[in-house]
């Protein structure tokens, strides 16, 4: 369904003059299946991200190419519906200016040509994500963290589509908020079928809503484990980066 063919992606160092350039990834090649939650886990400066907005088509790969059923993702219309994200910065992810109403019917669909639909869908959105109706007239500085988190999972699953990228989506929340944001993203797929990309540094997260994981180091993926079989991995850094993560 999603697949990454070969991509590579530098950028400037030293400022826009500089001739200098880093690459972030290199030669990245992979595939998600439908219905498939894939893991993307590495240290700080491994490239997760990066490869996270290659994957919503915010930026372009230098090489190689980035394809959703065989169509590129830098076209919006291949997005457009097929592709949504939940962001590490809730925050900075909704307007402040915006009600909860306001910031979920912008991915609503239909929302202009049926009123009467778009309400019953978004009171069915937020049941869904654990708010009541009443979180309707909200305004982001009225919620916590957990709930600001929810209306953004909202609004990604509000135009139904085939594949969330969730990139760092629980790394500012506190614990226990993320073991009930978790579930309530594994119960999600559950119901509704459609693919995650969980980008994060949490290998218990991971183990918990992952199908396979992938493991990258510098840019480049190091290996691919079932998440059943994440104790048996092969490589030396894998093996380490593992059992780095566990002890924080």
């Amino acid at each position: 369904m999603l697949a990454v063919h070969g991509v590579n992606k530098c950028y400037k160092k030293g400022g826009w003059l500089s001739r200098d350039r880093q690459q972030v990834l290199h030669d990245v090649e992979f595939q998600c299946k439908r219905g498939e939650c894939l893991g993307i886990i590495g240290e700080s400066g491994s490239g997760k991200s990066t490869l996270g907005r290659l994957l919503l088509g915010l930026e372009k790969p230098d090489r190689g190419r980035i394809t959703f059923e065989g169509r590129s993702v830098l076209h919006r219309k291949v997005r457009k519906g097929a592709l949504s994200a939940v962001f590490q910065d809730y925050t900075s992810s909704i307007n402040p200016f915006y009600t909860v109403e306001e910031a979920i019917q912008e991915s609503l669909k239909n929302a202009s040509s049926d009123k009467l639909a778009a309400y019953r869908r978004m009171d069915e959105l937020l049941e869904m994500v654990g708010l009541d109706v009443s979180y309707r007239v909200k305004y982001p500085h009225e919620l916590s963290g957990g709930e600001a988190q929810r209306v953004c999972i909202a609004r990604a699953i509000a135009s139904e589509p085939a594949c969330i990228v969730l990139d760092e989506a629980l790394s500012s929340l506190d614990m226990p908020v993320q073991a009930g944001v978790l579930q309530l993203l594994k119960d999600i797929r559950r119901k509704h079928g459609m693919s995650y990309i969980f980008i994060t540094h949490d290998i218990e997260a991971a183990a918990f809503i992952c199908d396979r994981i992938m493991i990258v180091r510098h840019g480049r993926i190091v290996e691919i484990v079932e998440a059943e079989r994440l104790k048996d991995v092969e490589s030396d850094y894998a093996k380490e980066l593992l059992q780095k993560m566990m002890a924080l």
